[in-house]
């Protein structure tokens, strides 16, 4: 006979792959794990505590649904905050929803004692790493884009118009790839500096009162699209007060001139910051719209 103890350390065992398994049965997941973007150290840095270091928060797709496609999500808050549950936790679970592998952005900001430029660097890297890891991951590495909300948004379009394709000598293999999206998703972004149109909250987080035209014009997404940007999708409401639709407007444009695939959606109901929308008549569909422009790629 089996001793009780024996017997009740089989029972726990068998309990505890039943879980495993229930567990990866339950779709979607949420977010699985936390990934450090520099194992030695931001650039930049100013000490190794939580806010000094960037990470990216992992909601990879599971289901059959599956598709090989990624998005890194950067949330918004001005450049002095993250809203990591409405445009970081929730968007992730959706995109696992639809099979697709989300990585959440927890990126450096004024919050954290940081401006320019180090929520670019980390937005970029965010994209290197994902790509790096893509054969592991089973990710297409053509296949990755980035999506942003808000200053969020403003931080998806600089890192789809200020990119490059390496650093074939460096050290780092990570380094070595390229941080150039394959595809940007815009919601109510954040895109002219100096202009009545500018949330200028979100300019002085990122840049500073007193930053010299030049820094401004680089950062003023609108004059940096080139025939390089990838394909964008944007949604927008016309009731936005604090990023009036004008931002997405003026992007959307210097997109068709460059002649950059682009589809644009402006809701005339809905006030800044409302995610997924989920329960506001009218834009509540941009989720399903994005989801369809995203099969069509």
């Amino acid at each position: 006979m089996m001793p009780k103890k024996i017997v009740c350390l089989s029972l726990l065992s068998i309990f505890i792959l039943g879980s495993v398994v229930l567990l990866k049965a339950e779709e979607p997941a949420g977010k699985t794990g936390e990934l450090v973007l520099w194992k030695d150290g931001a650039p930049n840095a100013l000490g190794s505590e939580a806010k000094d270091v960037p990470k990216l928060l992992l909601y990879p797709a599971q289901g059959a649904n599956r598709t090989k496609k990624a998005v890194v999500v950067c949330p918004g808050g001005g450049y002095g905050g993250l809203a990591m549950d409405h445009e970081g936790d929730q968007i992730g679970k959706w995109f696992q929803s639809i099979g697709i592998s989300a990585f959440i952005l927890d990126y450096r900001h004024r919050g954290k004692g940081y401006g320019h430029p180090n929520p670019l660097l980390d937005a970029q890297r965010a994209i290197r790493t994902v790509r790096a890891n893509a054969k592991e991951w089973d990710i297409d590495p053509a296949k990755i884009g980035i999506m942003g909300f808000s200053a969020g948004g403003h931080l998806a379009s600089t890192a789809g118009t200020h990119f490059d394709d390496g650093n074939a000598a460096s050290a780092d293999p990570i380094e070595k790839v390229g941080c150039r999206p394959d595809f940007m998703i815009l919601c109510y972004p954040v895109i002219m500096f100096n202009s009545e149109y500018t949330h200028n909250g979100t300019q002085n987080n990122l840049l500073g009162a007193d930053a010299s035209k030049e820094l401004v014009d680089f950062y003023s997404n609108e004059k940096m699209v080139s025939d390089r940007t990838p394909p964008t999708f944007i949604f927008q409401t016309d009731e936005d007060k604090p990023v009036p639709a004008e931002n997405a407007v003026q992007f959307y444009l210097a997109l068709r001139k460059h002649k950059v695939p682009a589809e644009m959606h402006i809701f005339e109901k809905g006030p800044h910051g409302v995610g997924l929308a989920a329960n506001m008549p009218g834009n509540k569909v941009w989720p399903e719209l994005c989801r369809i422009w995203l099969e069509s790629r």
